[in-house]
């Protein structure tokens, strides 16, 4: 008998099947994603850049380069550090962003650390000697790393920041793409590097009122530090006295809340469906202990907490904590990620891990009512997982009250607060964790238009799904290289997919200059290989994902028709990440095709 099963002896596993069905029909919206609105129009100036000089103003540039990156985070600083190794020099960086960093930049929200073992997730760390804090770095921290890293690879040097790309077109006659920009930019690049991020674009829900609330009124990527008085640290000294709300108990909203709650008058967090929060456990990095290790660590120790989150126990757990932990029971495989395990084995496993983290929450939060309340009753990997030392804790203060709306979410908002379960709550100031748009477009997230070869844009390729090779290029977009979640390995640690992607993409670019190849684009046959693979693995991940409650991971209930296109390659992350280090390493060329060899130079 397993610890969990010591546990939670008695649990009734049909029954839990049923709550978990009653709870997912009381969320399901007809609307899917259309519950949710853009900020644009009426909203647009919920996406004013808060850290960013207003003023900022430049001439129009007209240049071209080797390769133009679109995004300025970890996907751009890494393909920008690895393309310099191999010795890329005309690199331009493009981002709406006034600096590198990415989610870093934009999520300066109090309490915001990465939820991932940050001497894994934090690249490039042996390279730049950067040592983190703490095992869950402060965003501060981990914004510092995006500079520094943009500094030592000379990425700031051709950066082109509070720019958005418009449109990127391939051009036959010049074998450039022509990427035009909201500054009146026009760049010709031979290749294209795509790394707009998952979590780039902020949705706000859609609910009657949001207009008209008269008080301070932001998404938690855009924190209003003039209002609130502060820093990511707290000393929130402008909610003295303030009534404050929150909608969105998620991954930031449940970081968010505690220093909200030291600060403010009064707090009321309005849910709609309440997150798994399980023990985060932060600690001091030990320092000496980093200093001590040999070249290589940070990859071997990648590696590690990838076999642990992936059910493969692979002789010492190096990080040690809830994600790994979870792995003495199968529970990662239970989203269809990685196979391997009895099936009815890994369903067990995960609905006793969720019996666990409900016991936590009654343990600590007093109030039986409200303890109730924030228990999550659905499938472990339904939504993103929590880590938290004090949320749950949070509400047990006096000045904090729980407003849970039943799946139903809230009603409207008015001039003066939120009517949630027919009562309006008078409110000073109104934040919203509430997400952004994951996987429904590419361009759409992206926020640009893009066009191939004779005319066909991405979007019409795409119309009843993506067609990729190794969720990284695509036929008929010629030099054209993405990242993103589409037919693409998955992770607990995204790092560790971005890592091997970059080398990649910086290996095959850095080919075709140093030889003169004009074109590189998968061929018919590996493109639809890898396509018809990426079907055929991805079954379990969708039928689990349609019996979620709704979430971001699956449309909010209403799956589109092109998702079994659109799924991350369901064979984990072992098969994924030794298959791109293998055409790395000397396979790329059998399922590319290369266009005409040109006279050229070292890159």
């Amino acid at each position: 008998m397993s610890a969990q099963d010591e546990q939670t002896p008695d649990l009734d596993y049909d029954a839990l099947a049923r709550k978990y069905e009653e709870e997912r029909a009381k969320r399901l919206k007809a609307e899917g994603l259309g519950q949710f609105r853009e900020m644009t129009g009426a909203l647009a100036s919920f996406a004013r850049d808060p850290f960013a000089d207003p003023q900022f103003t430049r001439d129009p540039i007209n240049r071209e380069a080797d390769v133009l990156i679109v995004g300025g985070g970890f996907g751009g600083l890494l393909a920008g550090a690895h393309l310099r190794e191999q010795g890329v020099k005309e690199i331009v960086v493009v981002d709406r962003a006034a600096d590198f960093g990415g989610t870093w930049y934009w999520n300066r929200y109090p309490g915001v650390r990465c939820d991932v073992d940050a001497l894994v997730y934090m690249p490039l760390l042996e390279e730049t000697g950067y040592i983190p804090s703490d095992k869950y770095a402060e965003g501060a921290e981990i914004y510092e790393l995006c500079r520094r890293i943009g500094e030592q690879f000379d990425l700031y040097r051709d950066a082109m920041f509070q720019t958005g790309v418009e449109s990127m077109a391939w051009s036959p006659e010049r074998e450039r793409w022509i990427v035009t920009t909201d500054r009146g930019d026009s760049i010709a690049a031979r290749f294209i590097v795509s790394a707009t991020g998952h979590y780039s674009k902020p949705k706000l829900p859609g609910i009657p009122g949001i207009e008209s609330f008269e008080g301070a009124c932001f998404h938690t990527s855009r924190w209003d530090y003039a209002f609130t008085g502060g820093n990511a640290d707290g000393d929130l000294t402008g909610l003295t006295g303030k009534k404050v709300g929150v909608i969105g108990t998620g991954s930031t909203g449940i970081q968010c809340v505690p220093p909200l709650a030291e600060w403010a008058e009064q707090l009321y967090v309005f849910q709609r469906t309440p997150c798994s929060v399980d023990v985060r456990g932060n600690r001091p990095t030990d320092v000496d202990w980093i200093k001590a290790q040999p070249p290589g660590w940070w990859q071997k120790r990648v590696e590690n907490f990838t076999n642990w989150t992936s059910g493969i126990q692979d002789g010492e757990d190096m990080v040690s904590d809830s994600w790994t932990n979870l792995l003495g029971e199968p529970t990662a495989v239970a989203g269809g990620v990685v196979g391997e395990v009895d099936p009815q084995e890994m369903l067990r496993a995960e609905l006793r891990k969720m019996e666990s983290v409900r016991q936590r929450i009654a343990s600590l939060v007093e109030d039986e009512k409200t303890a109730e309340a924030l228990k999550p009753w659905y499938h472990y990997f339904c939504k993103r997982p929590g880590f938290s030392d004090d949320y749950l804790q949070t509400f047990n203060r006096p000045n904090v009250t729980l407003v849970d709306t039943e799946g139903q979410g809230v009603q409207r908002i008015t001039p003066t607060g939120v009517v949630a379960n027919g009562k309006e709550y008078a409110l000073d100031c109104l934040v919203f964790a509430t997400g952004f748009d994951f996987m429904t477009s590419y361009t759409r997230e992206a926020g640009f238009s893009i066009t191939g070869r004779d005319g066909l844009s991405l979007d019409s390729h795409w119309s009843r799904g993506a067609r990729t090779l190794w969720g990284m290029q695509t036929r008929g977009f010629p030099n054209f290289f993405l990242m993103s979640l589409l037919q693409s390995g998955v992770s607990i640690n995204y790092m560790h997919i971005a890592d091997a992607q970059t080398r990649y993409i910086a290996t095959v670019i850095a080919h075709c200059l140093k030889n003169g190849v004009a074109t590189v684009e998968p061929s018919a046959e590996a493109e639809n290989t890898w396509v018809e693979r990426c079907v055929e693995l991805s079954s379990a991940r969708k039928a689990f994902l349609e019996a979620c409650t709704p979430g971001y991971f699956n449309q909010e209930g209403q799956p589109r028709p092109e998702n079994e296109l659109n799924m991350p390659f369901g064979g984990g992350p072992h098969a994924y990440l030794d298959l791109v280090t293998a055409a790395r390493e000397g396979g790329f060329a059998e399922n590319l095709e290369f266009g005409q060899v040109t006279p050229t130079g070292e890159p």
